[in-house]
């Protein structure tokens, strides 16, 4: 049975001869009445701030456990993140490498393209310059032919016109007709035909 402070400040007790000072017994159970009544409400009021406490403690394990969750899910997409970012650097690189590698293909190409292009290039002024060669002694030695085979300008014409007699046939006997008439013989001046060539150009 539970007693309130109530129940002890009246309580009556049963009166005998020689009993107890009935003003002193009320006294004391209203002081533990009042004590009684001071206790409770101290454990009510631990009771409440227990209670707030027990709520903040509830209050922060949902914390705890929403901010567990969060730092998780961070966790899980910072390793995500890590992931991709990881994966995209190979792509990014993989695509850098072959690209690389096709410039370089392509470079590659261009210099040997260039090569074989200086390299015909080379050939066509070797043949140039052989044709060049062919066709500048083919000139030098017409001029040369051509100093043989023409008359010299410093020969001698008094020279050639002796030869030219010295080559003319002999004058016949006059014609009696010829002698009569007093008209003097026509000498044959063509000279040789082998003596052309002494010809003055001039003439």
């Amino acid at each position: 049975m539970r007693i309130a402070p109530i129940d002890i400040a009246h309580k009556s007790f049963n009166r005998k001869v020689m009993g107890l000072d009935p003003n002193e017994v009320a006294a004391f159970l209203r002081d533990l009445a009042d004590q009684m009544e001071e206790l409770i409400r101290e454990r009510n009021s631990l009771k409440e701030i227990a209670r707030q406490k027990d709520i903040q403690l509830m209050e922060y394990k949902e914390r705890d456990e929403t901010l567990k969750a969060t730092l998780a899910t961070a966790t899980k997409m910072s390793d995500q993140i890590r992931v991709d970012a990881e994966r995209e650097a190979k792509l990014i690189i993989q695509d850098a490498t072959q690209k690389a590698e096709l410039v370089m293909r392509d470079g590659r190409d261009n210099l040997k393209r260039l090569y074989q292009e200086i390299a015909d290039l080379k050939k066509l002024r070797m043949q140039f310059e052989a044709n060049m060669r062919a066709l500048c002694s083919a000139h030098i030695q017409m001029v040369e032919s051509s100093h043989v085979s023409m008359p010299d300008p410093q020969i001698n014409l008094q020279h050639a016109a002796t030869v030219m007699s010295a080559a003319a046939p002999a004058p016949t006997q006059a014609h009696p007709h010829t002698a009569a008439s007093g008209q003097q013989p026509v000498a044959s001046a063509a000279p040789a035909a082998g003596n052309s060539r002494f010809r003055n150009p001039t003439a």
